[in-house]
């Protein structure tokens, strides 16, 4: 049997189906329901120029089922998301990519911040460590990479808090992992997030 030869690189990218009411739920207590889809729609839109940017396969998992939406299905590979907590759906994308990629990265689609510089960074920093990871202002992360498949860092991670930026880098450490920074980004979670990274709509 003729094993298949891995790619060097793949992203991979988290989103959710643009519905009203459905998306960017903290958000819309500030702002409104048709305010936060509007605002999540800007941002898929930017993250998807980013990742078109990158020389990488792509792979794009949605939250509940593909979508006939804007992302092309020439330049993205789709799946969806298992159920499960964030960390569940982390390792089986993990897994996966990681069985057809070298290296291998992941984002979401809430950072306006976010540019091609530091995902590409993010790549070049995985020849050297074993893991990269991108923090996020509010205590969590807004990417994470790593060269080998590493399941024990989404494993017993309190999602949506402020505490999975630190306790990650404690899987990390704890696994013998050594782990490169980028930038620290904003995520777009509320009002005041939006106010001073976004773009006027």
């Amino acid at each position: 049997m003729i094993s298949q030869k891995k790619s060097k690189q793949a992203l991979i990218i988290f989103v959710r189906v643009p519905e009203l009411g459905k998306v960017k739920t903290r958000l819309a207590h500030d702002v409104g329901d048709h305010k936060a889809l509007a605002i999540y729609k800007a941002l898929l839109a930017h993250t998807r120029k980013i990742a078109l940017s990158i020389d990488a396969d792509r792979y794009l998992y949605y939250h509940n089922a593909i979508a006939n939406d804007d992302w092309s299905d020439i330049d993205f590979i789709k799946k969806v998301q298992i159920s499960g907590d964030l960390g569940d759906k982390l390792k089986q994308a993990f897994s996966y990519v990681s069985q057809r990629s070298e290296k291998v990265i992941v984002i979401g689609s809430d950072c306006a911040q976010l540019q091609s510089d530091h995902i590409n960074q993010s790549f070049s920093k995985l020849d050297d460590h074993d893991t990269v990871i991108g923090p996020s202002l509010d205590g969590g992360y807004y990417l994470l990479g790593t060269k080998d498949y590493q399941a024990e860092i989404f494993e017993n991670i309190e999602w949506s808090t402020d505490k999975v930026y630190h306790q990650t880098i404690a899987k990390i450490q704890h696994s013998n992992l050594s782990v490169g920074h980028v930038e620290a980004l904003s995520d777009i979670d509320h009002k005041a997030d939006w106010d001073q990274y976004g773009w006027p709509l």
